[in-house]
């Protein structure tokens, strides 16, 4: 059992104490994928690695986690969702926002970016990927969210290497075709 089960074990037992010992033992990681993921974003944001990862913490909240894998699952979910969340407000903040409306005929307006256009599309992609399949969905988001190998996201899924790399090479081409017809 690694040293991350027992402590969220500790934790559903009652044991609160643990919780900061928890925290200092899986934040670098969590900073690590952070990071991952951010190198993916577009230039100019805003958002940090350790504001990401200390607002996923926040909202894994009280959940209960089964185990190391579960875990991790539940950061990258979280992580995803903020990321979904900030590009929504700022696209929401572009089309208007609840904002008095001005006539456009003296200024250009800017339109979404094609990486937010991206990321809406792979989520929305991504949800029928889960409904379909919940394994490789939950692949998905360890290998293109986070940022993990096929090795560490085999070994967080319970799974062989060669299954993942299966399982990736579906996903990718499911979520391709998906995609495709989504935009």
């Amino acid at each position: 059992m690694s040293e991350i089960t027992y402590l969220l074990e500790a934790i559903q037992g009652g044991d609160s104490s643990v919780e900061t010992k928890l925290l200092e033992f899986v934040y670098a990681e969590l900073r690590t994928l952070a990071r991952s993921k951010m190198a993916r974003e577009q230039p100019g944001h805003t958002l940090q690695p350790t504001a990401l990862v200390h607002e996923a913490w926040l909202r894994l909240g009280d959940q209960t986690f089964q185990n190391r894998a579960h875990f991790f699952g539940a950061a990258a979910e979280a992580m995803r969702r903020i990321l979904i969340d900030r590009v929504r407000r700022k696209q929401a903040a572009k089309h208007g926002g609840g904002v008095e409306h001005v006539s456009s005929d003296d200024f250009e307006i800017a339109s979404p970016t094609e990486k937010d256009e991206e990321l809406l599309a792979v989520h929305e992609a991504l949800d029928l990927l889960a409904a379909h399949d919940a394994r490789k969905a939950e692949l998905v988001k360890l290998r293109y969210l986070v940022g993990l190998t096929i090795d560490e996201t085999a070994e967080i899924l319970g799974i062989s290497a060669p299954t993942a790399k299966r399982d990736w090479a579906y996903a990718r081409a499911w979520l391709f075709k998906t995609i495709s017809e989504i935009r």
